[in-house]
């Protein structure tokens, strides 16, 4: 359980923030934005929540959100350090049931999908740009730490199969709510 009597410490007034070691480190070191665009990412998700109706997505989204906190938790502390809340290996395939079930009901694509739509589908795209950018954030943290490990293998797989959850289900919010908006290519040449 965690217990927070006090929001404001006044510790990161001078650019720094701390690691679940205590140790502090500037607030551009990678594993800080790394640890920021997840959270961003989950922000973005209950941004969505606060849009959808499908029961059966907004309880996936609830789970991804926890879990997201557990990565957040896992980012947080150094992977040398034993026995710390890791993100469990078990999520990547957990997700990709979960996208599995949602594109059952999908017809195939027969062109790109604009990042919109109807019915909180619009949210869904952003945090998965998001959650692109959360990847990509952990593999520059991978790429500046040498050598070992800098985080737990799981991260980037999962952030990986929610970014490809996140585009499912806004393809299955949008169709469920009138339709989604594809790409015309060329369609505004004429125009120009």
């Amino acid at each position: 359980m965690v217990t927070l009597n006090k929001i404001y410490t006044r510790t990161g007034d001078e650019g720094t923030t701390g690691l679940a070691t205590g140790q502090r480190l500037t607030k551009t070191n990678a594993r800080i934005m790394a640890m920021g665009d997840v959270d961003e990412l989950n922000a973005a998700i209950g941004v969505a929540l606060s849009q959808l109706t499908d029961d059966r997505v907004k309880g996936t989204l609830l789970a991804i959100q926890n879990d997201l906190f557990d990565l957040g938790a896992d980012l947080a502390t150094p992977a040398e350090i034993k026995g710390a809340l890791r993100l469990s290996s078990n999520g990547p395939k957990w997700l990709e049931k979960a996208i599995d079930e949602l594109n059952d009901d999908l017809p195939p694509l027969q062109s790109f999908v604009l990042p919109s739509g109807p019915g909180g589908a619009g949210h869904l795209h952003l945090a998965r740009a998001i959650a692109r950018r959360a990847e990509r954030a952990v593999w520059i943290l991978r790429e500046q730490v040498e050598p070992g490990p800098a985080f737990n293998p799981t991260i980037p797989s999962y952030l990986n199969r929610l970014s490809d959850y996140l585009f499912v289900a806004a393809r299955h919010v949008a169709r469920a709510a009138g339709g989604e908006v594809t790409w015309v290519p060329g369609a505004n040449a004429e125009g120009t």
